[in-house]
């Protein structure tokens, strides 16, 4: 049987162009596994019951919260849409190639996985450790993507504060996770109903 020889390993940069679709979505699903284990993890470390974050509140205001807050995001980002030009707001093709092709359930589940998944590793475990500076600082840099251009990941960035603000003004995950939800389910469906031009 023949070694591994880890010397031997080579990492090379792959376009979005280079991955098919079925491929996508097994890296997308991956990613978004590793942070709800990872936060789940975080979380244990903690000594805190991850499962405790889900309970769902009393009352309605952190409904207000999440729907406020996507609303004020979307409108902002299709302002930015509106003024920005294009190559200032690319993200090398990534969310065209996730939703433009996607059945409307699929946009739908798509979203809720990211944001169950994404909100508890960064808003139920990292904001409560570095508060919500520090964790959208993180967040924004994850989202690699946008890095090569400013005005995308200030965009992210905002938007992380935002959603750490209403999770503190709630003290309910369900708040962030909410907005998260409805931000990416409805930029999504703009991506998937958009015309060619």
């Amino acid at each position: 049987m023949k070694k591994f020889d880890i010397r031997k390993l080579k990492i090379k940069p792959v376009s979005i162009d280079q991955i098919d679709d079925r491929m996508l979505l097994i890296n997308l699903y991956a990613t978004q596994a590793i942070t709800l284990v990872i936060g789940f993890i975080w979380l244990f470390f903690q000594h805190r019951n991850p499962f405790l974050l889900f309970v769902l509140p009393e009352g309605l205001p952190f409904l207000y919260f999440g729907a406020g807050l996507a609303a004020a995001v979307l409108a902002i980002d299709l302002l930015s849409a509106r003024f920005v030009p294009d190559a200032a707001n690319d993200d090398g093709g990534v969310n065209d190639r996730i939703f433009k092709r996607r059945a409307i359930w699929h946009v739908v589940v798509l979203s809720l996985i990211v944001s169950i998944c994404e909100e508890t590793l960064f808003r139920g475990a990292i904001q409560h450790q570095f508060g919500p500076y520090w964790t959208s600082i993180i967040f924004a840099t994850i989202h690699v993507r946008y890095l090569k251009h400013w005005i995308p990941t200030g965009l992210v960035f905002a938007i992380s504060y935002a959603l750490g603000w209403i999770y503190i003004q709630t003290d309910t995950l369900w708040a962030p996770i909410l907005a998260h939800f409805l931000i990416d389910m409805i930029m999504g469906f703009v991506i998937r109903f958009r015309r060619e031009e």
